[in-house]
């Protein structure tokens, strides 16, 4: 970096308290690795209070498991739970209280157009300030339109974490056709203090990854429904014979198989393309409440 860039980078505003909202698995991966390496403060807000009190738990369970690995120090382990506080969505007062101190939010709710949208009317009827970042852990909806609906629009932008958030070491940044300069830059010293590689995409639907990797599980879930092979055999093939750790059906059963149906709806109904098409099998299971992992049946069961 010049002369010129750091001190352009120097005169950013410092990031030193983020908020999450959604507790679910992303959101809370995202919490720690906030708290744990770029060392800033966290309030994790949910409206579900049970997804809060899991995820308590869950971040306790995962730090005591790094200390015993050896990891991280029982010192580092007790910070890093003072780090991160929680407050529910419907407590409107605290919200008040907590949502101005904030200096950047990550949203990281469900994969739903309305739902990120009444995240964010939350967020400014709480007193969001007008120079916080508000970016989306969506990993397909445009960030134009997200934007569309908030004051600032310019400081609304992409961050899609990849999952596990503590283990895989990629942010997919997007800008949307609003999103300023600074924006951009704080977005990628946050992504920098997280330890976290980050690569740049258009805002378009699918974004890299997933405009990828879904007709790619889509693809597979067709193999399945046209009888070709089993589920095992189809991911045997799959993982071993292109070395990826893990099969298609295994990994949609591990990303969620209603997210990976949210994403296939989103390419298919944006890019108006047949080959984006959801499979009928991927549909079917989403309706019998068979989500993957989460739901202990998928795919595959895991009882």
């Amino acid at each position: 970096m010049g002369v010129a860039g750091a001190a352009a980078t120097a005169q950013l505003p410092m990031t030193t308290r983020v908020g999450v909202v959604g507790c679910g698995q992303m959101g809370t991966g995202i919490a720690i690795v906030a708290a744990r390496h770029a060392g800033v403060e966290v309030l994790a807000m949910d409206g579900v209070h049970e997804s809060m009190q899991r995820s308590k738990v869950f971040v306790e369970k995962w730090a005591a498991k790094e200390v015993q690995k050896g990891r991280l120090s029982e010192n580092d382990s007790a910070l890093l739970l003072q780090r991160i506080s929680y407050d529910a969505l419907d407590d409107k007062l605290k919200l008040k209280e907590q949502v101005p101190k904030l200096d950047f939010v990550i949203e990281a709710v469900t994969e739903n157009l309305d739902t990120k949208r009444a995240v964010f009317k939350t967020l400014q009827e709480a007193g969001l300030r007008e120079d916080a970042v508000l970016a989306s852990n969506t990993s397909s909806i445009s960030i134009t339109k997200l934007a569309a609906g908030v004051e600032r629009p310019e400081r609304a932008i992409g961050m899609h974490f990849m999952n596990p958030v503590p283990v895989m070491p990629l942010v997919e940044v997007i800008r949307g056709l609003r999103t300023d300069e600074e924006t951009l830059a704080r977005t990628l010293m946050l992504c920098k203090a997280m330890k976290k590689d980050h690569a740049t995409s258009q805002d378009r639907p699918g974004f890299v990854a997933n405009r990828i990797l879904m007709p790619y599980i889509n693809e597979a879930v067709f193999t399945l429904q046209d009888g070709i092979a089993t589920a095992e055999d189809i991911d045997k093939t799959m993982k071993l014979g292109t070395n990826v750790p893990m099969g298609p059906l295994t990994l949609a059963d591990f990303i969620g198989l209603d997210t990976c149906l949210s994403i296939m709806q989103v390419l298919h109904t944006e890019l108006g393309d047949s080959k984006y098409r959801p499979a009928p099998l991927l549909v079917n299971y989403v309706e019998a409440g068979w989500l993957g992992k989460k739901t202990q049946r998928g795919f595959y069961e895991y009882r």
